[in-house]
């Protein structure tokens, strides 16, 4: 797949993208599966039994658009069911390089996938250099609960950061610095329980990110599982100089 940019971000649904660098597509966090046809997050194994929603709606709460799925490598951040699900399990090709955090490649072997690649630090691939970077699922002891999760930039003749199920902290604003990205795309959202803070960017996150770099900053995970409370309206109204794409948009720098 080739794009009159040298990077391009076409949004599927909540954080699954198709992201293209130097000609070389990458598809994060595939969630395939039809509407309704999950449960409530807090229904989830990957989440305690102690967190309770809003609401218990069932997830995906939006359908799967229609959008061309070619792609040469895939990328999964984290194992949670909203970024790699059993749908995507049941029909990715078990030979596709696919990329993720060094404590998930076992998982992934398991399920037969011939190809996995974890990344400690960088690899390359297609002549795209791949960076792991940090990311925190919440704040204090929630984030401890949600388990290891990642960022990752992509970087060839420009720059691409996805920085994955993060708030805003530190780290956050040293890979901004370290990495100059052309382009920066948010999980969005504000996701959350009843109990503690959000645990995905909300408006300040979003607000601090734009405030520390000049890239094209894009916001996805929004509107498409039960516990993202902040709408896309609400977001664009609150902030500026942010984009923030429809399911089945695509964006380019």
């Amino acid at each position: 797949m080739t794009t009159d940019s040298d990077i391009s971000v076409h949004l599927v649904r909540n954080a699954t993208v198709l992201a293209t660098i130097d000609g070389t597509t990458f598809l994060v966090d595939p969630m395939f599966t039809p509407k309704g046809e999950m449960p409530t997050v807090t229904d989830n194994p990957a989440v305690p039994e102690s967190l309770t929603t809003a609401n218990q709606r069932k997830n995906p709460l939006v359908a799967l658009p229609d959008v061309d799925l070619s792609y040469d490598a895939v990328v999964v951040t984290h194992r949670h069911p909203d970024h790699f699900d059993e749908a995507a399990k049941e029909e990715l090709d078990a030979d596709v390089p696919l990329f993720c955090q060094p404590e998930e490649a076992d998982a992934f072997a398991d399920e037969g996938f011939t190809d996995v690649r974890p990344v400690d630090d960088e690899v390359s691939f297609d002549g795209v250099t791949i960076h792991r970077t940090p990311g925190r699922h919440g704040h204090g002891e929630l984030a401890e609960g949600m388990g290891p999760v990642s960022g990752f930039v992509f970087e060839a003749d420009e720059t691409l950061y996805l920085a994955g199920d993060t708030i805003w902290y530190e780290p956050v604003a040293q890979t901004l610095e370290q990495f100059d990205p052309d382009m920066v795309v948010l999980n969005g959202g504000e996701a959350q329980f009843e109990q503690g803070e959000p645990i995905t960017m909300g408006v300040e996150d979003v607000s601090a990110v734009r405030d520390a770099t000049d890239a094209t900053v894009a916001v996805v995970h929004m509107e498409a599982i039960n516990h993202c409370l902040l709408s896309r309206d609400e977001l664009r109204a609150e902030t500026e100089d942010v984009l923030v794409p429809e399911d089945g948009e695509q964006l380019s720098l």
